[in-house]
């Protein structure tokens, strides 16, 4: 993941400070007007001046509601989760109180025709605290629900990435070194250079924790996977780089993005063919987005191609969705005994 998708938000409260969290808000305080608008009434339907009073107030109350829970944040997450949630809960229906109660003093001002009594004054107040109340919970529970659901997201993220690098190590580790093994004797010097080869693979996919790498070491660490790779399949291994002088070799992806793709292509592509075959690899730049297409022949069915590719491809496609958000697109074609799954990646904003 991206350092800023990896940072899920701490705690339970949600961060109104943020332009999803207030528009949400916003978005719940206006349905809610609707609601009490269309809703069945032995009164005239509503007039467009209520309708745009009506609606001037809950964004109102919603605005003056999300500024002291920003502000107040870090101090309700330093509470005990009750009384942190208790005063969240309250925070919206004290300000949808006295706010109503405000809109009454200026009446005078606004010429809005409203009932200056005390007791139409405090129905008033308390109908529309009430209302606040009600809202105030169903979003503090679903923001809450939604945040429950990212953390889960990130952690089966930092799995997926705990389980390639658990399968990288026993499976790739074995096959490399029964390469190494058969070139000591006959070409000691190939093998030597496997040897780094492999050292450099493993400390580049496994030596560090963070969960991040830059295009450029993620392509340096398939140059390297397929480097030791052509030592096993020889002359039937070939490859073609097509990379983009333009594109962005310090943008920031998921660790081990690219490697199983390109494992997939070998392993389920080239070596089931005899002849072997070419894998094309093409990292291009198109306006805002970054394109990585990794292409390979394949057998005749099929099945054989997606069955193998199934667990790496559903763990791509799940990792870049919680990376980059709904713009990141992993897409698979065959096509005539081709295999081509393409990345499209947006490209951070400067």
């Amino acid at each position: 993941m991206t350092r800023e998708a990896a940072k899920v938000t701490d705690g339970w409260l949600p961060n109104f400070c943020q332009p999803p969290t207030l528009f949400s808000t916003l978005v719940a305080a206006q349905l809610a007007v609707m609601v009490i608008g269309l809703a069945p009434s032995t009164d005239n339907m509503w007039r467009a001046s209520q309708w745009i009073a009506a609606s001037a107030l809950a964004q109102w109350l919603a605005l003056s509601s999300a500024i002291p829970l920003c502000k107040l944040r870090p101090y309700l997450l330093s509470l005990p989760r009750a009384v942190g949630a208790g005063l969240a809960w309250a925070i919206p229906v004290t300000v949808a109180f006295f706010g109503s109660l405000l809109l009454h003093e200026l009446d005078s001002t606004l010429n809005l025709g409203m009932d200056s009594s005390i007791a139409t004054r405090l129905h008033f107040a308390a109908s529309i605290a009430a209302i606040a109340g009600l809202l105030a919970a169903a979003l503090l529970r679903y923001f809450h629900f939604q945040q429950q659901m990212q953390q889960q997201i990130a952690a089966q993220a930092r799995a997926q990435v705990d389980a390639l690098q658990a399968r990288i190590r026993p499976h790739f580790l074995f096959n490399s070194m029964n390469t190494i093994a058969s070139l000591v004797r006959r070409s000691p010097d190939t093998a030597e250079r496997a040897i780094e080869d492999l050292s450099d693979l493993f400390r580049a996919a496994l030596g560090s924790g963070d969960q991040t790498a830059s295009l450029d070491e993620e392509l340096r660490l398939c140059e390297r996977y397929l480097a030791i790779e052509s030592l096993r399949l020889g002359a039937r291994l070939k490859i073609d780089w097509q990379i983009d002088e333009a594109a962005p070799r310090d943008m920031r992806l998921p660790r081990l993005l690219l490697q199983p793709l390109v494992e997939n292509a070998v392993i389920h592509g080239i070596a089931r063919l005899a002849e072997g075959g070419e894998i094309s690899i093409r990292v291009t730049r198109e306006n805002d987005t970054l394109r990585i297409a990794i292409g390979n022949p394949f057998q005749a069915s099929p099945l054989a191609q997606t069955s193998g590719n199934q667990h790496a491809q559903s763990s791509v496609a799940q990792r870049i969705a919680y990376a980059f958000g709904a713009r990141a697109r992993m897409t698979v074609s065959t096509h005539e005994g081709y295999y081509s799954c393409e990345l499209r990646l947006p490209l951070p904003t400067s």
